[in-house]
């Protein structure tokens, strides 16, 4: 059967499947049981405070928590509230968590699904609003997932808690606060990694796109093919494992890409995905690849500069003008 749910609506949906399928599923973090955000409100009148741990605004600490408790049997959910935050956990992130199954010989399946929020939009400043996804592409043994649609929100985060691997699973403030409902069945069901999505089909250009980016993409589309330009709108979904495949059999019908996101340009994912592109498939290019992004500065905390700061539709419809 399907209905329609928001964003946050079926992030808790997946987590209470889980944990219902799972006895070994635990979920903690900094009031989870009141939940600020709303993603996992109400989810211990079910389960109680023993899987539902509020923990001390100590994210490192945290972080090793879970670790441990993966490690003895367990398959924590842990939430850090804003991906900023993480990064007062990077050690135990990228020292631990990501690279401990691989130096014990795999002796140690590590089953954390670490969920953050990412993005602005909402005037909280430079500290509660960055898009920090690809300061995680160069640890080793991490699973990177951003969805975009509710559907995918709650297939990915049920694949996220059943992977025997690290995961972070970044959901964007827009999308929580502000996003669309869409169909989710409501039996259960897991979308597996590497799987990107083509949202829209087109022929002159490819514009890679993701989380929050990909409804400003199809945005973009929808104005261009007034114009007569068709764009392939291919949603990531996952960051790490990319699906490569995807991009570029894309490119190969269209010579064009355009990779869109919100985090800053400079060494982001769409670097990555542009170095993979003119690496490995140069001569398919017609034009170069453009990148859309935020620039090299702080998340300003004024409404007005930080809408200036974030990348939007008219941006992505600028980089794909440079091209064609």
């Amino acid at each position: 059967m399907t209905r329609e749910l928001s964003f946050r609506e079926a992030i808790t949906e997946a987590l209470a499947e889980e944990m219902r399928r799972d006895p070994c599923v635990i979920l903690l973090g900094e009031d989870v049981r009141l939940s600020l955000m709303g993603q996992t409100a109400g989810l211990v009148d079910e389960f109680g405070t023993a899987r539902i741990i509020n923990t001390p605004v100590a994210e490192n600490a945290i972080t090793g928590v879970a670790i441990g408790a993966a490690m003895n049997g367990l398959r924590p959910v842990l939430e850090l509230l804003l991906c900023d935050f993480a990064l007062l956990a990077m050690d135990q992130i990228c020292n631990n968590l990501a690279q401990w199954r691989y130096v014990t010989g795999g002796q140690y399946p590590l089953p954390v699904t670490i969920r953050t929020t990412v993005g602005g939009g909402f005037g909280l400043g430079f500290g509660h609003s960055q898009c920090l996804e690809s300061m995680f592409l160069q640890v080793p043994g991490l699973i990177l997932i951003e969805p975009s649609t509710p559907y995918d929100a709650k297939g990915l985060l049920t694949s996220a808690i059943r992977s025997d691997d690290p995961v972070i699973f970044f959901e964007h403030k827009k999308l929580l606060w502000k996003g669309e409902r869409g169909e989710v069945p409501e039996e259960g069901y897991a979308i597996p990694f590497g799987q990107a999505a083509v949202r829209r089909e087109g022929k002159d250009v490819t514009v890679a796109a993701l989380g929050c980016m990909v409804g400003e993409a199809l945005a973009a589309a929808q104005e261009l093919a007034r114009e007569g330009i068709e764009c392939e709108v291919i949603d990531l979904r996952t960051i790490v494992p990319l699906d490569t495949v995807a991009l570029v059999s894309s490119l190969e019908k269209t010579g064009r890409m355009v990779v869109a996101e919100e985090g800053r340009l400079r060494g982001g994912v769409g670097a990555e995905i542009a170095a993979m592109i003119c690496e490995d498939h140069f001569t398919m290019l017609k034009a170069p690849v453009q990148r859309v992004g935020a620039p090299m500065i702080p998340v300003p905390g004024s409404p007005h500069l930080e809408r200036l700061y974030l990348p939007n539709k008219d941006a992505i419809v600028k980089s794909i003008k440079q091209i064609m």
